[in-house]
Parts: structure tokens; C-alpha cells; sequence
């Protein structure tokens, strides 16, 4: 049974991009009535931000460690043909939007700064829209701009010798959203690269455009999983685009109403942990992750996309198991999860600037990710399982055969 503060967050996740619900708080009646009307207005002071979230780190980004000593963390094999220890490509800012129109979300030209390391090889060279745009030795750096309109620009890295990589921004950029991102991209233990526009994690859909739509189905995305309550659902039903296929996977499911807002930041901290193990050992949370990982083994006419409200906590989640499980460095993966940061800053400064200070410190933790949450989910594994492979096989269905299946899938080299 999950308790109160195991669903507490969800609450949180819809402010930044979505509704608010509350049930009940220590604050007065006036308080609370003040801080939802402030809360609605900075949500509209977000939407009107998010364009200038800043990209997602490298693959290679130094980031808290996980704390966890997965098997892979320690044994590097590199048997991979692909040559590559770092390949990044990112998008410059968008441009301040002239009045009346809107910033960052067509697909402008722009301009893009490419880095590569190829260790043991002379020479890389790399292409977008089947022309050279740079080239090098085995380390390089390039800024690239002045390219066609497109709804993500794809370079391919190739290197004189070995398996090329095709990379884009990490980050999708559309109207409605401020987290989607491809979690692709990530060099594996063994060298090997987890593919880009195959896997998709996001925040609420609830409010894409028909132009978002348009887009996503352009990007192949031909499966969505909600991992909402289904309060959320009612209040923000998701927009999927055409042919895609819809699924609820509430993680939380059957977990009850909101109960009750922590009273400091301490515990604001410890609902946020305690919500982290209850997406791990919590049968909503086993039941929900078995069916997005049952979908990335089913699907093989991607692209799949799974998302929350704000895409940072259950998705998060999500993340991290599939990174995990495909043998991402921890500290990868855990720069991952921290990015949700940079993405949803705008938006999460916007609220809290709008809030007396002393609410704002309670909820600061609730709008962050932090490497203790992410850090209590694989505790709990620990705990629960004694090791990752048992949490994937017992947890989420998920066996040998099917791990080796799955990674045949996704990664390259």
C-alpha cells in the first residue's frame, strides 16, 4: 500500500506545465487559496519561458554518481566496432521570437556545435543532409549553421575505420512541451551506443499543437505510454499523434488522492525519496514499467515515447531502468535524470518567484530532481532485489533472452 506521501509529488509535477491539486496543507485556508491563484498565474509566466531551457548535457557530462556498483560499472569490455568515446551534437539557443510569432519550435535551420573523440582513428567526417558539413582528425570540434529547415537536424559521424554513429540535439523541441528528449545517444560500458530516435521521454502531452502533432508523427512516434494518475488524465488528457498507439501506465495507480502538502523542505525531501522507492517496489510502479519495457520489446516500428506531467520523476524513473539495463555508466545515466533541471528551469523559477518565500522553500524540492531520489530508486532495488538483473527479471518481467533481445534492438556497434 503506498501512503500519502508516495503520490504527494505527482501534485508537484503538474504545476510546472499543467493543473494544481491540492487537498489539504498545514498552511491557512488563506494561504493555500493564495498560493494556488499565484501558482496558476506563474503557470502561464512558464509556458511563455520554457523556449529558453538550455540542451541537455553530453553523454560524457561528469554528474553525481549514481552510488550503485552495477556489474558494468566496474568491467569494461570494449568490443564494440564503433570507434567513438564521445559524440555530441548541440543546438544553439533559439532566438528571441519577433511578436506574434513563436521561438525554437519550427524547424529553423540553426546553428550546432558538433564534438567527437575517435580514438585510433585519422580521420572523421561528418554529414548532414548527405553533405559534408565537417571533418577532422580523431578529435574534433566544429560549429555548424546556415542548414535547411527541418524538424531535427541528423548528422552522421563517420569515421575511417569502424561503425559511424547518427546524432541529433538531444532535446524536441516543440510548442507544448518543455522536456521531450531523445534518450539516445549514450555510449554504453562496452562501447557500444544507444540509438537515437528510437526511445522518447517527455513531460505532458496535453498540450501539443496540431503543428506538434504533425511533427511527432513525422519522428516515427507510433507508441505512447501515460504514466499518469488518472486525476492527471482527466484534467490534461493527452494528444497523441495519429496512428499512434495510447497506453495507461499510471505508476501510481490505485495509490488514493493527495493527502496532505510536507511542512519544510526536509520533508518535502523525504516525499520526494519516499515516492522514488514506490516507483520501484509499489505494484502500480511494477506493473506500469513492465508494460513500457514490455512495449520497447514488442514495438519494433518505433519510435516509443513515454511520459509523465512534468517528465522528470516517473519518467525519470523509466529512464534510468532502460539506460541501466542497457549498460549506460551510472554516471551517465544520472546526468540524464539531473538534466531535468536545466529543461524545466524556466518554468520552476516562474513558480517559485510567485510564491512567499518560506512555500517556496518547501517546494523547491518537489520542482527539482536530485541525485538522492534518483540514488533512494536504486536503494531500493538493493533492498528489494539484491541486484538490477533480479529487479529487471522479478520486477518487470524482463530475462536474459529479453534483455539480450532489447539491446540487439537499441544499440549500435
Amino acid at each position: 500500500m503506498i501512503d500519502k506521501w508516495h503520490v504527494l509529488p505527482l501534485a508537484l509535477e503538474s504545476v510546472g506545465f499543467g493543473h494544481v491539486s491540492f487537498i489539504q496543507s498545514s498552511w491557512t485556508a488563506n494561504s493555500l487559496d493564495g498560493m494556488k491563484k499565484a501558482l496558476l498565474a506563474a503557470t502561464a509566466v512558464a509556458s511563455a519561458l520554457t523556449a529558453s531551457l538550455v540542451a541537455a548535457p553530453a553523454a560524457t557530462a561528469a554528474a553525481p554518481s549514481t552510488g550503485w556498483d552495477l556489474p558494468w560499472t566496474t568491467h569494461h569490455h570494449s568490443r564494440t566496432s564503433v570507434p567513438f568515446t564521445e559524440a555530441t551534437v548541440t543546438a544553439a539557443p533559439a532566438a528571441p521570437a519577433a511578436p506574434g510569432t513563436t521561438a525554437g519550435t519550427a524547424g529553423t535551420g540553426g546553428t550546432f556545435t558538433l564534438k567527437w573523440k575517435a580514438p585510433g582513428t585519422k580521420r572523421v567526417e561528418i554529414r548532414a543532409n548527405g553533405k559534408v558539413v565537417a571533418q577532422g582528425g580523431p578529435e574534433g570540434t566544429a560549429t555548424v549553421s546556415g542548414l535547411p529547415a527541418a524538424d531535427r537536424q541528423w548528422f552522421d559521424f563517420t569515421p575511417d575505420r569502424g561503425v559511424g554513429l547518427h546524432l541529433a540535439d538531444r532535446l524536441v523541441k516543440l510548442e507544448g512541451t518543455a522536456n521531450l528528449r531523445d534518450s539516445g545517444g549514450y555510449r554504453t560500458t562496452t562501447g557500444q551506443w544507444v540509438k537515437m530516435g528510437e526511445v522518447y521521454r517527455s513531460d505532458a502531452l496535453s498540450k501539443l499543437t496540431a503543428a506538434d502533432l504533425a511533427k511527432l508523427q513525422r519522428l516515427r512516434v507510433r507508441t505512447v505510454f501515460d504514466l499518469r494518475m488518472e486525476s492527471e488524465r482527466t484534467t490534461d488528457p493527452d494528444k497523441v499523434p495519429a496512428g499512434a498507439t495510447y497506453t495507461v501506465a499510471d505508476v501510481f495507480a490505485g495509490s488514493g488522492s493527495f493527502q496532505a502538502m510536507p511542512k519544510s523542505p526536509d520533508e518535502a525531501v523525504k516525499a520526494m525519496v519516499d515516492a522514488e522507492k514506490a516507483m520501484v517496489s509499489g505494484d502500480g510502479g511494477k506493473k506500469a514499467y513492465t508494460q513500457v519495457f514490455e512495449g520497447l520489446e514488442r514495438d519494433r516500428d518505433r519510435a516509443v515515447l513515454f511520459h509523465c506531467t512534468a517528465g522528470k520523476d516517473r519518467t525519470g524513473w523509466a529512464n534510468a531502468a532502460l539506460l541501466t539495463a542497457l549498460g549506460v555508466p551510472g554516471d551517465t545515466v544520472m546526468a540524464d535524470y539531473l538534466a531535468s533541471n536545466d529543461y524545466r528551469k524556466a518554468a520552476n523559477d516562474a513558480i517559485l518567484s510567485h510564491l512567499p518565500a518560506a512555500q517556496a522553500a518547501v517546494y523547491k524540492p518537489m520542482l527539482d530532481v536530485r541525485p538522492e531520489y534518483l540514488n533512494s530508486g536504486y536503494d531500493e532495488v538493493k533492498a528489494e532485489y539484491g541486484t538490477f538483473d533480479r529487479y529487471l527479471k522479478d520486477g518487470l518481467g524482463i530475462d536474459a533472452r529479453g534483455l539480450k533481445q532489447l539491446k540487439k534492438d537499441i544499440l549500435v556497434g
